[in-house]
């Protein structure tokens, strides 16, 4: 008896639980979804099938053509969603019935709404194939290009460096798998600086950091300009400011260590000069496409060009004649917005610093700045004011509508998508000729006879170059 009882339970048990059935009731079709119907007893109509329904009753007035159209694409065809029951079934029984405007209306607004998302759909996938076609021409055309530098260019330096052929490719921007090799030998080695003397400042700039971290108070006046400015405190803070959206140069990245150790080295190798703000960008830039050593070779000799010299030890009578010159070129190619400037008294000085200093890989695009540097490194210090121009080009619309407060704010905060397309394309248009003089008379001029453009630039009147 206890046996059967218990299978007794358990057949209760598995029919009450595994073995219901629901009443079957009717109600619109179309509509399951929203009632207390079971979906087994009138499954819900699938999107295409209502599509179907929907065209048969529309008919040839209303209706799209019954043929299919040609050229269409089979996996860029639009699949109506499951929401289109509710633009297209009757309303159920205790609702009030379309009338037939209201139905023409939403059959008209449906196939208007498949219409346009079939639109975007071949719109965006034709926008994907132009960008996926491009990638594709620029990558053969840098393997092309790679090709080339390795086998014929590098290996014939001098004798190819000025061929029209090989500044065209120049111009069209290096590879970077050669990048820094074309760099090395267009900045060159005048200083004859060796892997060995890089080690040997290397460790002096180690010895300072070691005793200004001992010393937990130096007296002012006994510790000299270089020496404060090699501190590890001050290169610290500005290896955490230089590109912190790519985390490599920052604290625990793997280049924070080689960066530091470049800037350091540096200041004991030039201590007339030390340290200053924005030489860790142009030392990031080459550490990026360089080895260590390398790098600090191209960083000594890159900052002792005159421009550079000029810049980072704030000679001011000199910058203001680059100043003067670079007005000379602004006033023949944009005179509209010279005169604009003029009237806004927005001088080079407010914005042309912080380019120079950098070397554009502050304000522009990092993969912009090491096109910008392409060119520099063939043209020399004329790129870097022929490159300014092509910005003050670029955005020549939008700079006319401001005043002197935005201009400023805009030039020294440069859009971050700026297209190095439509950035060249200014830089190829800007004439460095005036007069029949080019950048390198220009400035001879200048540093001869000290034309009024410096007398009306002296440092009284530019706040910019006096802070």
């Amino acid at each position: 008896m206890l046996g059967t009882k218990r299978h007794g339970i358990a057949e209760f048990l598995t029919r009450s639980l595994f073995s219901w059935k629901p009443k079957a009731s009717h109600s619109a079709p179309g509509w399951k979804l929203f009632g207390k119907n079971p979906l087994q007893d009138n499954p819900l109509k699938n999107s295409r099938t209502i599509q179907q329904e929907y065209e048969s009753r529309a008919g040839p007035a209303t209706g799209p053509p019954p043929h299919p159209q040609p050229m269409r694409c089979k996996n860029l065809e639009f699949e109506p969603l499951s929401t289109t029951a509710l633009i297209l079934e009757d309303r159920p029984p205790n609702l009030p019935a379309k009338s037939e405007e209201e139905s023409q209306r939403h059959r008209q607004e449906y196939s208007e709404m498949v219409a346009g998302a079939k639109r975007r759909e071949m719109k965006e996938a034709q926008k994907k194939k132009r960008q996926l076609k491009e990638r594709y021409r620029q990558e053969e055309n840098i393997a092309n290009a790679m090709v080339i530098w390795n086998m014929e260019v590098l290996p014939n330096w001098e004798s190819m460096r000025n061929t029209r052929r090989v500044r065209d490719l120049w111009w069209q921007g290096v590879p970077p798998s050669v990048r820094g090799k074309v760099w090395s030998l267009a900045i060159g080695n005048e200083l004859n600086i060796t892997p060995e003397l890089y080690e040997i400042f290397l460790s002096r700039a180690k010895e300072k950091w070691r005793s200004f971290s001992e010393t937990s108070s130096v007296n002012e006046n006994e510790v000299s300009l270089a020496d404060r400015e090699s501190s590890l405190d001050l290169i610290k803070l500005d290896i955490s400011r230089t590109f912190p959206s790519l985390y490599i140069f920052q604290k625990g990245g793997p280049y924070h260590d080689i960066l530091h150790s470049v800037l350091g080295a540096y200041t004991c190798y030039r201590p007339d000069v030390g340290y200053v703000q924005g030489m860790s960008f142009i030392a990031a830039v080459l550490i990026l496409n360089l080895e260590e050593a390398d790098a600090f070779i191209a960083f000594a000799n890159l900052l002792n060009k005159p421009c550079q010299m000029a810049f980072f030890r704030v000679d001011h009578d000199l910058m203001l004649k680059y100043f003067a010159a670079f007005e000379v070129f602004f006033e023949e190619n944009l005179p509209r917005l010279f005169q604009h400037f003029q009237n806004n008294s927005l001088t080079p000085d407010f914005y042309l610093i912080d380019w120079i200093f950098t070397l554009y890989s502050k304000s522009l695009p990092l993969d912009v700045a090491c096109r910008v540097w392409d060119v520099f490194c063939r043209d020399g210090e004329e790129a870097l004011f022929r490159t300014g121009l092509g910005i003050l080009r670029l955005y020549q619309d939008v700079l006319l509508q401001m005043d002197f407060i935005h201009s400023a704010q805009f030039l020294s905060r440069l859009p971050e998508n700026t297209p190095a397309h439509a950035l060249f394309s200014c830089i190829a248009n800007t004439q460095m000729i005036s007069n029949n003089r080019r950048w390198n008379q220009v400035f001879s001029a200048l540093m001869k006879d000290g034309l009024k453009e410096t007398d009306k630039s002296s440092s009284s009147n530019s706040p910019a170059l006096r802070s």
